[in-house]
């Protein structure tokens, strides 16, 4: 990702009432019109939510926001992957990757996640070249 990475983050609703932020980055036409970069990745951590509203307690939170960091430290000038969207509420957040490699994607999760301890994360990947999960979540927040 570069440093001119642009960010725009609302709320929205999911199927059940539930609110979710999210956060979806609209600087992706360099990824997207790589025909390679065919493979979505989510990476979701759940979590107990603190109050009805299920968002994240203030340590949850603080941890959530230092995974993402890390993830944005390890893919700066790097061709890996790219986030495109970050989903919180309903007890998770979800990370949205679209890479070109499982394998890749893999050693550089690893490498981003060395620092933490063991994190309760379900990793899902598909073949997604049509980029639709990132076109619905454009769809969702009226980018």
């Amino acid at each position: 990702m570069s440093e001119k990475d642009q960010w725009l983050t609302y709320p929205t609703v999911d199927d059940e009432g539930n609110t979710i932020i999210v956060t979806g980055c609209t600087d992706v036409d360099k990824f997207r019109s790589r025909e390679k970069y065919c493979i979505r990745v989510e990476v979701t951590m759940r979590y107990t939510p603190d109050g009805p509203l299920g968002f994240p307690d203030e340590a949850t939170s603080h941890c959530l926001e230092e995974v993402t960091q890390a993830f944005e430290d390890n893919l700066k000038g790097k061709n890996t992957a790219i986030l495109t969207g970050i989903y919180t509420g309903a007890g998770e957040r979800n990370w949205i990757f679209y890479t070109f490699s499982t394998d890749v994607f893999g050693k550089f999760l690893n490498r981003a996640l060395a620092s933490f301890s063991l994190l309760p994360l379900d990793i899902y990947a598909e073949n997604d070249p049509d980029w639709a999960e990132y076109d619905e979540m454009r769809a969702a927040i009226g980018m």
